[in-house]
């Protein structure tokens, strides 16, 4: 199954295999984002600041909470078992998935652009190109304080499935592969690349990388951008597997089944 949010207002659950669509559910807004909680809920939320949990059997929906600025980022973390949420409000907040309530709200230096769980940590990037590394099971304190290593500003972070590391994209055509150990030998191996750049009559058009997914087993990685393409790499050998064939408009969203067997692309405009 593959649940989608859109700026028409909606979530929708498609039936992939079946090609169909089973249900939708509808915001007061845009939504932003949404995730499974187990197969049977989904959470979403956007521009009405609204979190929604939807139960996909029986169609009935539940208010759960609320930020004070549109969420900007839903998932779900197994290890601990809790949503979380980032805002444009400038918090993290983590929610009780039984419950449902809120089981936290933790204050970030910046508007909450994209966040990524990774095992039992969570990695936040703001505005700022700040990046916070949190302990989801003692949210107290922050972990690890960072700057982006890229110089414009953070369009997405998603964590390695291996959990020793993410991958940071930029509006400026850039990804940096970071590692989570700060000791100086594992920092060392941390490097950043050009991409999603394309020469115009001997002009570089540079373009925004919007989306990152891993490949659960192989950890390997798709980004799309607003070139309208969705490459595949290989971080370890630092090079490109594969290249998509060019989509009408920008790539605004990608994720791999759990299984890896497919990648779905939403094209946006």
């Amino acid at each position: 199954f593959l649940l989608v949010s859109s700026w028409d207002t909606s979530v929708r659950l498609y039936d992939v295999p079946a090609n169909s669509m089973r249900l939708k559910y509808q915001h007061t807004g845009a939504v932003l984002d949404c995730a499974f909680y187990d197969p049977t809920h989904a959470w979403s939320g956007g521009l009405d600041h609204q979190l929604k949990m939807h139960d996909l059997n029986t169609d009935q929906e539940n208010l759960v909470g609320t930020h004070d600025a549109p969420i900007r980022c839903v998932e779900y973390c197994p290890e601990v078992n809790v949503m979380v949420t980032g805002s444009w409000d400038q918090t993290v907040k983590l929610w009780d998935p039984r419950t449902p309530c809120n089981a936290g709200t933790f204050s970030q230096p910046e508007k909450v652009y994209t966040l990524s769980v990774s095992g039992d940590r969570l990695i936040v990037g703001t505005a700022g190109r700040r990046v916070l590394v949190w302990d989801l099971r003692n949210m107290g304190y922050v972990q690890q304080r960072r700057e982006s290593s890229l110089k414009y500003q953070t369009r997405c972070i998603r964590a390695f499935p291996n959990k020793q590391g993410y991958v940071l994209s930029s509006i400026e055509g850039r990804v940096a592969v970071e590692y989570l150990d700060p000791s100086p030998e594992v920092q060392k191996k941390k490097y950043a690349f050009k991409c999603h750049r394309l020469k115009e009559n001997n002009i570089e058009q540079i373009y925004p990388v919007n989306a990152i997914s891993f490949h659960n087993i192989h950890n390997t990685f798709a980004t799309g951008g607003s070139d309208g393409f969705v490459n595949i790499w290989d971080p370890f050998n630092k090079k490109r597997l594969c290249q998509f064939h060019r989509y009408p408009t920008s790539i605004a969203s990608l994720a791999f089944s759990n299984d890896g067997t497919t990648l779905a692309i939403a094209s946006s405009y």
